[in-house]
């Protein structure tokens, strides 16, 4: 038998319930407790006997009535509130609102409203799409809500995020790979080769890969960095090293670079690996809207 104790048992809601309830009951207590008048006190309109700043004296006086019933309003709003929404434990009110109800509701009206324009889109090419600056304009607003954060706002990418507004693609660039990138997501990963290859192999690797750019590197490190490529990397990047977007490893030959291309970060690449995570947007976007999207994302690059 387990000792946990959920926050969600019958013990814990009535705690809540009863503790709210209470404190509720002890502030309508307090307010009638000290409007009470009690021996010895001074009467209504004199003076108490405390003084501050030698002139300034405390009359007996009451609280003005409008404000005492605000007082009394507030607490009996209150009761009325926990009574129709959750908030007493488990609870769940007289009007049965729930926070995931409302969103519901909301996207079937969002769904009602938008829904047959977006479907009007779905309809066409996405092709055909790229040149509508309607249709554009939408996918844009896509791109800004669920895309910028990692893309950046003009799709230019950062370290560990593409940039799409080129025509170089890691798992391709056509309209249906941008679609099922959007729609299913991506996993890259790059294993890391540091313990198999050594510290001299990571640096003769590494020489060999800055070459293929034509960049400055040691040709003794560089050839037998080929020897291993050849061994170790070309199941993913090719003989030529230009990558495979089937797998979506990267093309090597070029001054794209999806985690930097100094000798530090590509060493870094090589030794530790590289994870790339673009998750998928299916069950959020839908197919119609992802469609949109990707004709926004294929304009970029055209």
């Amino acid at each position: 038998m387990s000792n946990d104790i959920s926050f969600s048992s019958d013990f814990w809601s009535w705690w809540i319930i009863v503790l709210t309830l209470g404190n509720i009951a002890f502030c309508w207590w307090l307010i009638v407790w000290t409007m009470k008048k009690r021996g010895g006190e001074a009467a209504t309109g004199d003076v108490t006997g405390h003084t501050w700043d030698e002139s300034l004296q405390e009359y007996n006086n009451p609280l003005p009535r409008w404000w005492l019933w605000l007082f009394y309003i507030t607490m009996v709003f209150g009761v009325v509130y926990l009574l129709l929404y959750p908030g007493l434990g488990k609870f769940p009110g007289l009007l049965g609102w729930t926070g995931t109800g409302q969103y519901e509701q909301e996207m079937d009206r969002a769904e009602a409203q938008y829904g047959p324009i977006f479907a009007a889109y779905a309809s066409r090419d996405i092709e055909d799409l790229a040149r509508d600056s309607e249709a554009l304009q939408v996918g844009q607003r896509l791109f800004t809500n669920y895309c910028a954060t990692c893309h950046g706002a003009d799709a230019g990418g950062g370290n560990g995020f593409p940039r799409l507004s080129d025509d170089d693609w890691l798992w391709g660039g056509s309209p249906e790979a941008i679609k099922t990138s959007i729609l299913d997501g991506r996993q890259g990963i790059m294993p890391a080769w540091g313990e198999a290859l050594g510290e001299q192999g990571v640096e003769e690797v590494t020489a060999y890969v800055l070459s293929l750019n034509g960049r400055e590197a040691d040709p003794r490190l560089a050839q037998a960095g080929k020897a291993r490529f050849d061994t170790m990397c070309v199941a993913c990047h090719g003989m030529d090293g230009k990558g495979n977007q089937a797998l979506g490893a990267p093309n090597l030959t070029n001054n794209t670079w999806l985690y930097g291309g100094s000798p530090g970060a590509v060493r870094q690449s090589i030794v530790q690996g590289r994870r790339g995570n673009m998750p998928a947007h299916r069950d959020f976007l839908g197919e119609d809207k992802a469609h949109v999207l990707a004709a926004y994302i294929y304009s970029l690059s055209q």
